[in-house]
């Protein structure tokens, strides 16, 4: 596997004297002196917070986080697959729709990428990342078809292979960089009638926070013929995090919110559950998924 990853994709580099930092088991960030310690494998950390909310009975977002190190050879490559869904369609189907888009989607990408390099007679090609992480969306559409007629789900996700990082995204869940101690950047596009609106003029941004139709969306999972998702490729950002969330915590807290928590919250774990409990704290009108993802070496 190491191989394979080494020549596909781009090799994992050392992060910057500035950035270094290790990691406990509970996510904790702890800043070192780089001559503590004789042997640093660059590794993900990531934490996630999964709640309803105070207005809703029952839960339809769902999370996927799976992260793997294999270090060999004074070298190591990171393994790590998010995503965050949000359902739609009712009390079972939206819940329904959501979990059988995260199972299928990872299936897809642990049988096609994962799981091949790890058998010893394996035939290895090289598939680009983008175009799996497309089949694993369209593996999830049949998903949500397949479970839950007539439901819908929206599907963001992010594969990180080293330092390499491939977003997919279908909906109105979101994907935030956080960097620099006090900027957040959105990678994603709503796939909203809102968004369009907005986009077109013909309404303002603080009009499209509060406009009764912010929640239709003109691309999703299990609806129809499937629509086309984005997916692009970038670096993951050195000393800075990912966040995937449902518009239950980005449409109900702002992104300075979001940045000021995540920056104050050394503990993953704990900055998750922050982040959820500030959007309760603001009236927790829908159900609130984040996961926070932060590379560390």
């Amino acid at each position: 596997m190491l191989k394979f990853i080494k020549r596909t994709f781009a090799k994992t580099k050392s992060i910057s004297q500035a950035d270094k930092s290790l990691a406990d088991g509970s996510g904790v960030v702890i800043h070192a002196d780089s001559n503590s310690f004789p042997s640093k494998p660059i590794q993900l950390i990531a934490a996630s917070a999964l709640d309803t909310g105070k207005r809703r009975e029952n839960n339809e977002d769902a999370l996927l986080s799976i992260t793997s190190t294999l270090a060999a050879d004074s070298e190591n490559v990171v393994f790590g697959l998010y995503a965050v869904a949000d359902g739609m369609g009712g009390h079972k189907s939206g819940e329904l729709a959501s979990e059988s888009a995260l199972r299928a989607f990872a299936d897809h990408v642990i049988k096609v990428l994962y799981l091949p390099q790890f058998r010893k007679k394996a035939t290895i090609s090289s598939p680009s990342l983008q175009d799996i992480m497309e089949d694993a969306i369209k593996a999830a559409h049949q998903g949500v078809k397949r479970a839950a007629p007539g439901g819908g789900c929206t599907l963001t996700a992010a594969l990180i292979i080293g330092e390499q990082m491939v977003i997919a995204h279908l909906g109105d869940s979101r994907a935030y960089i956080l960097q620099n101690g006090n900027e957040i950047t959105p990678l994603t596009r709503d796939h909203s009638l809102v968004q369009l609106l907005e986009e077109q003029g013909q309404i303002t941004h603080a009009e499209a926070a509060i406009h009764p139709q912010k929640s239709i969306l003109y691309r999703a999972l299990g609806q129809g013929e499937m629509a086309e998702p984005e997916v692009f490729s970038q670096k993951f950002p050195h000393g800075g995090f990912l966040l995937l969330c449902t518009d239950g915590l980005w449409g109900v807290i702002s992104e300075k919110e979001i940045q000021e928590l995540v920056y104050s919250t050394q503990n993953l774990h704990l900055a998750s559950h922050r982040l959820v409990e500030a959007a309760n704290a603001a009236g927790g009108p829908d159900n609130i998924a984040a996961l926070l993802i932060r590379m560390a070496a």
